[in-house]
């Protein structure tokens, strides 16, 4: 029988999101449940194993090729284990080989950051390119690199930390310790932090009108003509414009892809991203690399999975 799927899963610390997914990227079945990560590292994995079940069903498993996990991490790779996470119950936890004795079938780990990049690389924006950056910008700032038709994990399968690079020498704090951090400048957390100040300010600002604020209403009110969120808007997504730029000189890719919470602000996003990168990268280069925005947004975990699952199995 001709294997024709893949199974892909979306290992997160809120939910699992498990799918049935063809070889051109459709999903075919899919099943979410709750993580629970506080009931611990079997019941996760019990959990992990009861939403494959449920894809399964009345699936012959010769038709199926292999299964692909995304996980936050840091992991190890090669040998399927989690090593920590900050918001799952696992340490130094081996995930792929109980998958892979019940199941029968060849199980593959990577970080969802780099999940994500295969999914926008093979099923998205990024489709047809060789060379591709993808960058995710919400909570925090996660990217993963495709080079030369490959995903590219480094030494340690943690490379492209491109929110830990500095961008400030002497900036503000990051929840990583070090100061002045991309992700503590340009991630839709840092928009809210400065939200969040501005309100506790004398400034004269719409944003004070609302019980909480977050990145959110920092575009809503910049859109509305609020001039302290504008100035909040050019200030945070110049530095991620200064993260894409140093990644666009480094990888000299053909396209950067960008997703996350953060280009759901629309058009002032990429037009301030553009500006950095036109006045930060070398001319040669920014001009024969383009930039899109993701396409696949709250599918790219568990398509990047099952395209984990192709290109390690073939």
């Amino acid at each position: 029988m001709t294997e024709k799927y893949v199974i892909g899963v979306d290992l997160g610390g809120t939910k699992i999101y498990t799918a049935l997914v063809d070889l051109e990227g459709n999903i075919i079945k899919e099943n979410t449940i709750k993580t629970e990560a506080h009931k611990g590292d079997i019941e996760v994995l019990n959990k992990i194993m009861k939403t494959i079940d449920s894809v399964l069903e009345n699936v012959n498993l010769d038709e199926v090729k292999a299964i692909g996990i995304g996980s936050p991490g840091p992991l190890d790779v090669k040998k399927g284990i989690i090593v920590s996470s900050s918001n799952l119950p696992f340490e130094n936890f081996n995930l792929v080989k109980p998958i892979k004795d019940k199941y029968k079938l060849p199980t593959f780990l990577d970080n969802d950051a780099n999940a994500a990049t295969l999914a926008e690389f093979m099923f998205g924006s990024g489709k047809g390119t060789e060379n591709m950056i993808f960058i995710t910008a919400s909570t925090g700032i996660g990217a993963g690199a495709i080079l030369n038709g490959k995903i590219y994990r480094g030494n340690t399968s943690n490379a492209l930390e491109l929110g830990h690079t500095i961008v400030m020498k002497d900036g503000p704090r990051c929840g990583c310790g070090n100061n002045g951090c991309a992700e503590s400048l340009g991630s839709g957390t840092a928009i809210m932090k400065k939200a969040i100040e501005a309100c506790k300010s004398n400034v004269l600002t719409s944003l004070k009108e609302y019980d909480e604020v977050t990145a959110k209403e920092v575009f809503q009110e910049a859109a509305k003509g609020d001039k302290v969120s504008k100035e909040i808007l050019r200030f945070c997504l110049s530095y991620l414009g200064i993260t894409v730029a140093n990644a666009i000189n480094i990888f000299d890719p053909e396209m950067v892809v960008i997703g996350g919470g953060v280009t759901n602000g629309g058009k002032i996003v990429f037009d301030i991203i553009e500006d950095e990168v036109e006045n930060i990268c070398l001319k040669a280069i920014s001009d024969n690399c383009s930039i899109k925005k993701a396409k696949l947004e709250g599918k790219a975990g568990v398509l990047g999975a099952a395209a984990l699952a192709i290109t390690e199995s073939n």
